[in-house]
């Protein structure tokens, strides 16, 4: 840790870049602040290519971290704590975090290249939702995830980085209107499983297929909009006790994608 040089004032340029990089009037994106340990790892194994990564001086700095910036060649450096306090001034403090360029958008065309299922969230507008549904369908082979009516004007939204833990740029994610998801889904003739209450199918029924499928969910209170259920969707439910109404969206698509794997494990491979 000695060889690290520190950072002791908030005027240095780098903590400058990061006090502008966070200001929530941002309208040109092109950097994002990512935030601990993990992500960080994630984000680097990613090939999300980096500026500068920083450490609290008052928190031992990860040997792996450390190591992996060193083989990306990204510059490391220490910050004083002080410094640190008025960087994240009235919010949770992050002993670890780097500036990242964002990366290109993903675009439908990288999903299609991929085999596995793919989840389509349709008025899902809770990011800490998104950032679950992210990891669960990058661990269970989702080829990608395509968001429509999220609110969301960028994936290196730094509440879905940190919702995501990183993974957001592990997989494709694609920002789409609704059209555009229908025209994907149809054009690549992905059979579209629209989750709702009282479906023809129950989950079960989706590991016997072997297709690509599109799995569509909806806000828990809407449910999917009318343009995706005018589009030959079949309609799937899972089974729970009636006195509960719902489940929550990202533990949806879990116990979906959970159905799914031993097929797109096997395409994965």
């Amino acid at each position: 840790m000695s060889e690290l040089a520190t950072i002791t004032s908030l005027s240095d340029p780098a903590m400058q870049r990061i006090l502008d990089v966070t200001k929530p009037s941002r309208t040109s994106i092109k950097t994002v602040l990512i935030e601990d340990t993990e992500p960080l790892m994630q984000c680097l194994g990613a090939g999300v290519e980096f500026i500068e990564v920083y450490g609290s001086d008052s928190t031992p700095f990860s040997p792996e971290l450390l190591d992996l910036c060193r083989q990306r060649n990204v510059p490391v450096r220490l910050v004083e704590s002080s410094v640190v306090n008025q960087l994240f001034k009235g919010e949770r403090k992050a002993k670890t975090f780097g500036i990242a360029r964002v990366p290109r958008p993903a675009r439908f065309q990288d999903i299609a290249e991929r085999g596995g299922d793919v989840v389509v969230l349709d008025g899902v507008k809770i990011v800490g939702n998104i950032g679950a549904i992210v990891r669960t369908s990058l661990a269970l082979g989702a080829s990608g995830i395509v968001l429509v009516d999220s609110d969301l004007a960028t994936i290196a939204d730094r509440r879905l980085l940190r919702a995501s833990r990183g993974y957001v740029f592990s997989l494709p994610v694609v920002l789409a209107s609704r059209e555009d998801a229908v025209a994907f889904v149809r054009d690549n003739e992905m059979p579209l499983m629209a989750f709702e209450a009282g479906g023809e199918l129950t989950v079960k029924d989706l590991g016997e297929k072997q297709e690509r499928l599109a799995l569509l969910f909806g806000s828990e209170k809407g449910g999917p909009s009318e343009l995706f259920k005018k589009t030959s969707a079949t309609t799937v439910s899972i089974p729970m006790f009636h006195s509960t109404e719902s489940l929550n969206v990202s533990v949806s698509v879990g116990i979906a994608l959970h159905e799914r794997t031993q097929r797109n494990f096997t395409v994965s491979r």
